[in-house]
């Protein structure tokens, strides 16, 4: 961290100094997370939730997805496919199995085609009473949609204005799209046109050669960053508070999860809280000293133990942060 408000070294001795009192251990189980009445996940100033991405192997309608998030006692979330999904947005082909024939192939191209244009009408159509309904839903379980995860960069321009009024009603911040070059250079706008936000969400990219996070602020003064501090280390080995310091102003939330280092065996490997070497500790006491308005959602990607699930398993991830901060 080059002349930030926080020596390096200093920083890292007073976190490693509480996360050796503060960390859950290793074998931190579901029967240890207590049960709450009432969902509350901001700890000590820093507001923890999860991506509902986490719950992709479970059914997860919004019903089924607000009883795992009351498991854990989570109130923010970013909310991803599941509310369109849960609204009837048309779903893609199946896909024919093993080696497909040249007919196969033009009918399966000729079905996603119809299929953009099917969704695209639906969207259209869609009233946004839906969506005051679905937030509704959220706000009586004590929960809130932090941010909309769609991925409308490579929408129809009236779609991205879809999304856009269906992230306002849902009361969000904004919209999270996956990082490219044509996102950063498009949903910007969109954004300003809407008074809101426009937030990247970064996998290996910063391990290419000649990349810069600079590039995503270019666009838009609407243009954030949602840094995956997982796969940043995962993919660099470095520290993520180095990014976080510098661009804190310039980011609304980091997605979390345990990873091995790239020069580890295995490399980049997604693993249980605790396992890994993602420096998480370090990451929560910063945002606990400095009282930037980050949100940290959990986006679970390690294999799921035998004998539990995914709303156990981000239960158990949520717990071992709460522990570190308190």
């Amino acid at each position: 961290m080059k002349n930030s408000s926080i020596s390096r070294r200093k920083f890292l001795g007073a976190a490693a100094a509480a996360a050796a009192v503060a960390i859950v251990p290793v074998n931190f189980s579901f029967t240890s997370v207590p049960k709450r009445k009432k969902p509350n996940s901001k700890v000590c100033g820093v507001q923890l939730g999860c991506t509902t991405y986490s719950y992709r192997g479970m059914p997860h309608k919004v019903d089924d997805v607000i009883q795992y998030l009351l498991l854990a006692g989570i109130n923010s979330i970013e909310l991803r496919s599941v509310a369109e999904e849960d609204l009837g947005l048309p779903q893609p082909p199946e896909r024919p199995r093993g080696q497909m024939t040249e007919q196969e192939k033009a009918d399966f191209t000729k079905a996603q085609q119809e299929l953009k244009e099917k969704q695209k009408q639906w969207r259209l159509s869609l009233p946004m009473s839906r969506y005051e309904d679905m937030r509704k839903k959220f706000k009586t379980a004590g929960i809130k949609v932090h941010i909309l995860k769609f991925a409308p960069s490579s929408w129809s321009d009236e779609e991205i204005d879809y999304a856009y009024d269906a992230a306002k009603v849902l009361g969000t911040i904004g919209i999270t799209d996956e990082y490219s070059e044509m996102a950063i250079q498009r949903l910007g706008k969109f954004a300003e046109k809407h008074h809101s936000l426009a937030m990247y969400h970064t996998h290996q990219q910063p391990a290419e050669p000649g990349f810069s996070f600079d590039s995503i602020f270019k666009y838009s003064p609407a243009n954030m960053l949602n840094l995956d501090a997982g796969h940043y280390f995962g993919a660099t080995g470095l520290h993520p508070n180095d990014v976080i310091i510098k661009y804190h102003d310039k980011i609304r939330s980091i997605h979390i999860k345990d990873k091995t280092g790239p020069k580890s065996n295995p490399a980049g490997a997604n693993m249980p809280f605790g396992k890994g070497e993602t420096p998480i500790a370090d990451i929560l006491l910063l945002l606990k000293k400095e009282k930037w308005p980050i949100e940290v959602d959990v986006e679970l990607e390690y294999p799921i133990p035998e004998g539990s699930d995914a709303a156990k398993e981000v239960a158990i991830s949520i717990e071992y942060m709460r522990n570190i901060l308190e």
